[in-house]
C-alpha cells in the first residue's frame, strides 16, 4: 500500500511538472539524442523515469527561495528602511530600537555577553540585567572616584515584555549578582514576563541565596 501511494504521488508530481519543461529536455528526448535516434523512428526508446519531476520541482523551489531571500529580500528590507527614514518621528524610534537589538545580539566585542541580578526599583527587589561593556571616559572617572575600592559596572535593565526599552544604570560590582544565564535565555525570560525560565528556576533562586548580606 505504501509503495503504491509513493508511486502514485511521484506520478502526480511528474504530470504537473513536465508540461512546464521544454520537450527537448524530457528524459526520453535526452536519451534518444545521445543514442542518435530521431523522433518517430523505429529505434526510438520510450523512457519514463518517475521522480525526476519531483527533483526538478525541489531544485526549482530552492533556487526561487534563494533568489528571493538574497535579492528580493534585501531589496524589500532596503526599501522599508528608506521609507522609515523619511518619517521624522518614526525614524528616530526605529533607529534606536535597531541599535539596541543589534547591541544585544551582536557578534563583536561591543555586546551584552553576561547577565546579572540587580536590586531595582528598590532594595530587596531584584531585576534581570544585561552587563554592558565597561564604562569609560568621564563616567568611569567620576564614579571611580566615588567608589575607588569597588569596580564600576554598567547594567542595562530591560522592560517586560519589550527588552528594547529599559534603564541604563551604573553601579558597584558588589551590588550585582552575576548569572550563568545566556543572553538569549534572559531575553526569553524578559519577553515571557517570567513564564519561561531557562534551565532550572532554582538556579536563579540559588543565586539570590548565595548573595549573603544584601548591599545597603
Amino acid at each position: 500500500m505504501t509503495v503504491w501511494l509513493v508511486w502514485t504521488l511521484l506520478g502526480w508530481v511528474d504530470s504537473f511538472v513536465w508540461p512546464f519543461v521544454p520537450a527537448a529536455y524530457h528524459p526520453d528526448a535526452l536519451v534518444n539524442r545521445i543514442l542518435g535516434h530521431d523522433p518517430g523512428s523505429p529505434q526510438w526508446v520510450a523512457v519514463n523515469i518517475r521522480g525526476v519531476g519531483v527533483v526538478i520541482f525541489l531544485v526549482f523551489t530552492v533556487l526561487v527561495g534563494w533568489i528571493t531571500k538574497g535579492l528580493v529580500g534585501r531589496s524589500l528590507i532596503s526599501w522599508g528602511e528608506d521609507l522609515v527614514a523619511r518619517l521624522p518621528f518614526v525614524r528616530s524610534i526605529y533607529s534606536a530600537l535597531k541599535q539596541v537589538a543589534e547591541s544585544i545580539f551582536a557578534q563583536d566585542d561591543a555586546k551584552f555577553d553576561r547577565m546579572c541580578l540587580v536590586q531595582f526599583p528598590r532594595k530587596d527587589t531584584w531585576s534581570v540585567g544585561f552587563i554592558a561593556p565597561e564604562p569609560r571616559g568621564e563616567i568611569r572617572a567620576r564614579l571611580g572616584a566615588l567608589w575607588p575600592d569597588d569596580p564600576v559596572m554598567a547594567v542595562y535593565l530591560p522592560t517586560t515584555p519589550n527588552p528594547t526599552t529599559g534603564y541604563l544604570m551604573w553601579c558597584r560590582k558588589s551590588e550585582i549578582i552575576e548569572l550563568d544565564m545566556g543572553v538569549e535565555d534572559a531575553a526569553k525570560l524578559v519577553i515571557s514576563a517570567g513564564l519561561v525560565y531557562p534551565g532550572d528556576r532554582q538556579q536563579v533562586e540559588a543565586a539570590l541565596g548565595l548573595k549573603g548580606d544584601t548591599p545597603e
